[in-house]
Formats: structure tokens, sequence, C-alpha cells
């Protein structure tokens, strides 16, 4: 039996148990290697390390049942129109539908309890997430590509506008729209660096790709999530865990990948939401602290670099910051990414494998570190070149 072969007898024998309970030591175990890229073993391991589904099986289908119909319900709420109706109609059997929009309730109010106001409030950072995700992953097609299962209450609007998030807003206006985020020591730190030539386009009546369901999660997230709100880069977390849930092979579980995607999401935001909370920088599990801990980390393993570094005044925001901010989404390709993710996701302690990984990427390149100027330095790890990410993997276990 080949070694790929042996591996993906494994993920069968703890993924599908005779008994009901998985093994969440030996998936962990198992996913922190790699996880084959066959069948459902990504998108099912990552549900349960991500604590969307617990270990006992039996459970599973109520818990995903629960959550798919909650997740249209907010769509329902949060995303369709004031007033309208379910089906794109307006005829007077759906007057129940209406979400409680009467006469006092005017599209041009702007009460504090106006259903409305807060319609055309929400295209502020609406501008943004559309600006965002329509450049997401542009090295492939993927997000560009009509997906299979459109939400049927979104894309059947028979006329009524604002159902699609991307028809709220106005394109020519997005480029005043752009995240700027203070108090690291620099006026402005570019999250993305991955560019799209174009923005994505949008589908015709019926249809909608991929980069339009993110959308529509960021959004949904954003609103349940205000003291929060959607910030520049939350689109680089979703993009991944939305590509693995879209593409699994399972159909049955690929029809809701919408719904899986985003309670995953908001798991994983749990952990790192603190990343994104400028008033939480400096708390512990704020970025500040994860910087500290990269720095101190590499200073221990290369008193050297460090030195270096340190003598060139080129500070660990300039790279680290995008590097933890967004798990490595920005610095590899997304195959690349998915295999850090599975290790990451492996970690019990989460991040503190997050931060060998980065400290290996330096060392890796100590070299090419210890003999560049500063200019070369800020580009040779804000755009780590390309490498066999098996090597950085392999290099970031072998730190004690």
């Amino acid at each position: 039996m080949s070694i790929f072969k042996a591996r993906v007898k494994e993920f069968e024998d703890v993924l599908a148990p005779p008994q009901d309970e998985i093994d969440l030591k030996q998936l962990r175990r198992l996913a922190f290697n790699g996880v084959p890229d066959v069948q459902s073993f990504r998108a099912l391991s990552w549900k349960i390390l991500l604590g969307y589904l617990g270990p006992k099986r039996s459970s599973w289908a109520s818990t995903l049942a629960q959550k798919r119909a909650l997740y249209k319900q907010f769509i329902e709420e949060l995303v369709l129109p004031p007033g309208h109706s379910n089906n794109g109609d307006s005829g007077s059997g759906d007057q129940a539908d209406l979400r409680g929009v009467g006469l006092q309730d005017h599209p041009l109010s702007e009460g504090p309890e106006s259903a409305w106001n807060t319609f055309f409030n929400d295209n502020e950072f609406l501008l943004q997430i559309d600006k965002d995700v329509r450049r997401l992953c542009p090295d492939i097609s993927f997000f560009q590509q009509p997906t299979e299962y459109p939400c049927n209450i979104v894309v059947h609007s028979k006329g009524e506008h604002g159902r699609r998030l991307h028809e709220r807003v106005v394109p020519a206006v997005l480029s005043s729209a752009n995240v700027e985020r203070k108090g690291l020591g620099m006026t402005k730190i570019n999250l993305i660096t991955k560019r799209s030539v174009e923005n994505y386009a949008a589908m015709e009546e019926g249809q909608e790709a991929h980069w339009e369901v993110v959308q529509r999660i960021l959004f949904i997230y954003a609103k349940l999530n205000p003291g929060q709100g959607y910030v520049q880069g939350m689109n680089e977390i979703v993009g991944p865990i939305y590509y693995v849930m879209a593409s699994d092979p399972d159909l049955s579980y690929r029809e809701h990948a919408e719904a899986d995607c985003f309670f995953c999401f908001t798991a994983l935001m749990s952990e790192i939401r603190d990343f994104f909370i400028k008033t939480l920088d400096d708390a512990e599990g704020g970025i500040k602290c994860m910087m500290a801990r990269l720095s101190n980390m590499l200073k221990d393993k290369d008193p050297n670099i460090y030195e270096h570094l340190k003598t060139q005044e080129l500070h660990p925001q300039y790279y680290s910051f995008r590097w933890l901010t967004l798990l490595l989404s920005q610095e590899f390709p997304l195959p690349d990414v998915l295999r850090i993710w599975d290790s990451v996701f492996s970690d019990e302690h989460r991040f503190d494998f997050l931060i060998k990984i980065c400290c290996s990427m330096m060392l890796i390149q100590r070299e090419a570190i210890l003999e560049n100027d500063f200019a070369s330095n800020v580009k040779l790890l804000q755009n780590y070149p390309p490498i066999d990410i098996n090597v950085v993997i392999t290099h970031a276990v072998s730190l004690a």
C-alpha cells in the first residue's frame, strides 16, 4: 500500500469509526501532517477542528439542520431589503413577510428605529466588502465562477432591487473606502498584496458567483457583530474556508457551503477577533502580543538575524502584522495556505505553531536577510519567495 493510500485509510478510520465518537486527539495528529485532497476529508476535518461539529457523529445531522435553518433566517432578516416578499412578488398574500415595515417607516426616514435607515447605513461598510471580495484570490478563477447552489431568495429578485448586495453600491466611489489602521508606527499598513487586474463581474438573474456568496457571508457577519463590524482582511480569512466547503465532493454538503462556511468562519474569528480590533492590540491575544512572541522566538533561535533587523530598524509590523493577522493567507498560493491551515487548526494551542511557521520563514532566508540592506529585506519579507511549503512546515516542526 502506498503512503498516500495509507494516509487516506487512516482518515477513513478516524472520521467514520464503528463507534459514534471521533477521536479528536487522533484527528489532530493526522490533520497536523496534512489532510489528503480527496473525499470530504478536509471540509469535515475543519468543521470538527473549528468546533462547528462536535465529536459525536450522531449529533451532526441535527446540528447542521439547526445551523443551516438559522443562517437562512439571517439572510431573510439581514440581507433582504425592508418590505421584501420571500418570493420576490409584492402581492397582498405576502403581507405577512414585510418584516413589520408599515406606513411609519418610509425609505427616506432617518429615525433610529427605521429599517430603511439601517438599510442605507449598511452600505457604508458594504462598500469595502464589495471592493475586497471582487478581488479575492486572483491567482485562481474559482471565485469568478458561478456557484452550483445560488441562494434562490436572493438571485430570483423578479425586479426587486437590493436583494443582491452588489446592487446597493456604486463601484465608482470605492476608491475612497480604503481602511486605514493607525497606531502601529505606520500611517497605513497595506494588508493585501495580491490584486486582480479587474474586478470580478456579477452574474445574471438566477445565478451568482462565488465571490457574491462570500460577500453575503461577510455582510451578515458584520451585521451580527456591530462592535467589530467588517475590517479589511477578513475576506482573506473567509476565502479559503469557503473554497474548501464549496469544493466538497459530497454534493449534499456542498449545497450548504455558504451556511457551513459562515459558522466555521465565525468560530475562527472568535479566536482571532482581537487581531482586528485596534483597542485590543495590547491585550494578551492582541496582534502586538503575537508579534512580540514571534520577535522573541527569532531572538532565541537566531540572535544574528534579530540584531540585524533591529539595527536596520525593520520593525516586525512591517511584515509580521500581515503574516499573523491573515494567517499567512497572503504569503502563499491557496493550496499551500490550505496545507498550513491543516496544521494551524490542528494545533490545540492554535497559534503557537503559526508563530513557529513565521519564524521558520525567516530562518530559512537567513543568508539573504543578513546580506540585504533595509529596502531589500522589506521586499523579501513582504513578498516571500516561492518555496515548497513542506520545507517550511518541516522546519517549523523542528523548532522546540
